[in-house]
């Protein structure tokens, strides 16, 4: 009996323990997303990005329908096959090339096509004088936006216009008492052999020494934009310990610092400043010839970004995430402007690697009172999930759970700044939010790597690129509602490899019976996706004691 279900739905289930479960996974990966990853059954989904995406990394439909065939348990439905075949077929009948007297060209091998997408009102600004009837003259500067426009359409269009080499910038890395890991090196691999894509790595897997592996294949001045002001200050000091780049050669462009050197570290908060209704500090991307750009956290590229990216599609271009999940949907886009998946590994197979620590993940149930109880009900649509996810029972339960892992180190995770104010001041732990200087934060997040700190409360500031590796518990107390990108980060803060080889325990405090277990059940859905099975106990039992 084969390992793998195809049907109709375009659905695939991969059952986990067969014999044939590794071969068959690294075969359908390339053209499958993986939806959910719970203990026994993988679910995949074929979806039109995902076949273009294979298209992309140069596979053809005949490897997608070997795969499935030879994997598949029953016959492969025959309606599922044919539309694998006809949507691959739609990418790369539509080409972006360099034409030696025109520049940029959007051609094609199949005329209809053309005329059908010319006449589309959202394509027709993007282009110029038509050269023959097989072939359009493209703007430079609109590159990104006609592939957006295209891939909407339907017709995603093969850009092989190549890439500028960028001004030269000469770097190794300094792999004296390390190296890159397998799985790193093949990501490298992987987006250089593409020339401009995504790499998809979980939390604590080392996405930044693939970026720095990335830099030192392309040997030239790069700028890589960052989700803050912390984040850009831990890429720079990595940069400086994994590599031969000096600090003098890595400059900081932030809110405090405008240094544009041969690497420079930019936050999107900047570069999305707007003032009388224009980005004064775009010219940073025209500010020198650079050869590569690399964007953290790329499933958090805030929206006016995209529109300068269009206009940077000549230089090569890394996205790194933890999650291709988008709140806003847009996973396209980072396909059209960003590039494609190029690599992408399962958080499960990493942590069975040793790379990451494994997670005991545990959401504990609170009652609320009556009186809180008759206050939710009586609340305000938009006030319900602010006061169930702030009770004070909530509180209590949290404290509950620092006491039990005292000595451990610690983060309590939450969105609403009084609660977070309160419980700091009953934990006598530091409270980390918005307001807290860069200084500051710097200063408490090296005391809680070194073990002078047991315990921070951090608001979403610290959800993103916060490197903490000994930290062992996460306590979240709320969150950005049902969000999967949010578990995806607070999770991540808790998976670097322990020292002493412990697991990591990551606790969601929820109120039973309200819209809090609503937006809960939600973002547990990433957990299954991502392989991880949570435990649910009650709150009444783990205060008495029980083991949790």
């Amino acid at each position: 009996m084969s390992c793998l279900i195809v049907q109709s739905d375009k659905t695939l289930l991969l059952e986990v323990d067969h014999e044939q479960a590794d071969a068959c996974r690294s075969a359908i990966a390339p053209f499958a997303e993986l939806e959910r990853a719970p203990e026994h059954i993988h679910t995949y989904r074929v979806t039109p990005l995902g076949l273009w995406n294979a298209r992309a990394a140069g596979h053809d439909a005949e490897q997608v329908v070997d795969a499935l065939v030879t994997y598949s348990r029953y016959p492969v439905p025959h309606a599922l096959l044919v539309d694998i075949a006809e949507t691959m077929s739609r990418y790369g009948r539509l080409r972006l090339v360099k034409h030696p007297a025109h520049g940029l060209v959007l051609e094609s091998s199949d005329r209809p096509v053309l005329e059908e997408v010319l006449r589309s009102k959202r394509v027709q600004p993007l282009v110029g004088a038509r050269i023959g009837e097989d072939a359009v003259i493209v703007h430079p500067s609109e590159r990104g936006q006609i592939k957006q426009m295209l891939l909407k359409l339907g017709w995603p269009a093969e850009d092989l216009a190549g890439y500028v080499d960028g001004e030269a910038h000469p770097m190794e890395l300094a792999e004296d008492d390390w190296a890159l890991r397998p799985y790193q090196r093949q990501a490298v691999e992987g987006f250089w052999h593409g020339g401009s894509g995504v790499v998809v790595l979980p939390c604590g897997a080392g996405k930044t020494l693939v970026g720095a592996g990335a830099m030192a294949r392309a040997q030239a001045t790069t700028l890589i934009l960052v989700t803050n002001t912390v984040s850009a200050r831990q890429w720079k000091h990595e940069l400086v310990r994994r590599t031969s780049l000096t600090e003098d050669e890595i400059g900081e462009y932030s809110g405090t610092r405008k240094e544009i050197r041969p690497v420079t570290i930019a936050t999107y908060q900047v570069l999305t400043t707007r003032r009388k209704g224009v980005y004064p500090h775009l010219e940073l991307f025209d500010s020198r010839d650079w050869g590569l750009i690399v964007y953290d956290e790329v499933h958090l590229l805030p929206a006016p970004v995209f529109k300068f990216t269009a206009d940077l599609q000549a230089r090569r271009r890394l996205g790194l995430t933890a999650t291709l999940v988008r709140e806003d949907g847009r996973e396209s886009d980072v396909f059209s402007l960003i590039g494609p998946k190029r690599f992408d590994a399962p958080w499960k197979e990493i942590e069975a690697q040793g790379y990451i620590a494994p997670a005991d993940c545990v959401e504990v149930r609170v009652d609320l009172t009556d009186g809180e109880r008759l206050a939710y009900a009586t609340a305000e649509t938009e006030e319900k999930y602010r006061f169930c996810a702030t009770t004070d029972s909530k509180r209590r339960v949290t404290e509950s759970l620092v006491r039990r892992h005292e000595g451990q180190q610690t983060l309590v995770i939450g969105q609403y700044i009084d609660q977070l104010d309160e419980l700091g001041e009953d934990l006598g732990a530091p409270v980390i939010k918005g307001d807290t200087t860069n200084a500051r934060r710097e200063k408490l997040f090296e005391a809680f790597r070194q073990g002078e700190l047991n315990v921070l409360v951090v608001s979403k500031v610290a959800n993103f690129s916060i490197d903490l590796p000994e930290a062992t518990v996460a306590i979240q107390v709320s969150g950005t509602f049902g969000s999967r990108q949010e578990e995806a980060q607070r999770l991540g803060r808790v998976l670097r490899p322990k020292a002493d080889g412990h697991p990591a325990i990551f606790y969601s405090v929820v109120a039973r019976d309200t819209v809090d277990q609503d937006f809960a059940a939600h973002r547990q859905r990433f957990l299954a996706e991502q392989g991880y099975a949570y435990r649910i106990v009650d709150a009444t039992e783990l205060l008495a004691g029980d083991d949790v």
